[in-house]
């Protein structure tokens, strides 16, 4: 009696890698697209809650912030103010509308 040995042939190994090949070709592009779109929507939410934090110091102090460094107080922005997840620069504040502008990614 001979003792076939078990395993998987070159034939077999060659499929499998060519599958996983295919699909890693269809799934690989969309979802590389999704992490650009996510940080977009990320700065907006955070440009949103500047602004709302803005309007909270207006409403309690009288006056407008004069910078993002005003809104560190618990009251108002309790963590440290963020910065834009698609170009890492600091978001500041526009003198005439009193407020962060919102732009396009």
């Amino acid at each position: 009696m001979r003792c076939r040995n078990r395993g998987f042939s070159l034939l077999e190994l060659l499929a499998v890698v060519t599958i996983m090949g295919i699909l890693s070709a269809v799934v690989l592009p969309r979802l590389s697209g999704q992490a650009v779109q996510a940080k977009s929507k990320v700065c907006s939410q955070y440009v949103s809650d500047i602004n709302s934090a803005i309007e909270k110091y207006y409403i309690d102090q009288g006056t407008y912030p004069t910078s993002l460094d005003d809104l560190q107080d618990n009251r108002y922005y309790p963590d440290v103010v963020p910065t834009c997840p698609v170009t890492n620069t600091p978001y500041t504040i526009d003198g005439t509308k009193n407020c962060v502008p919102y732009h396009n990614h």
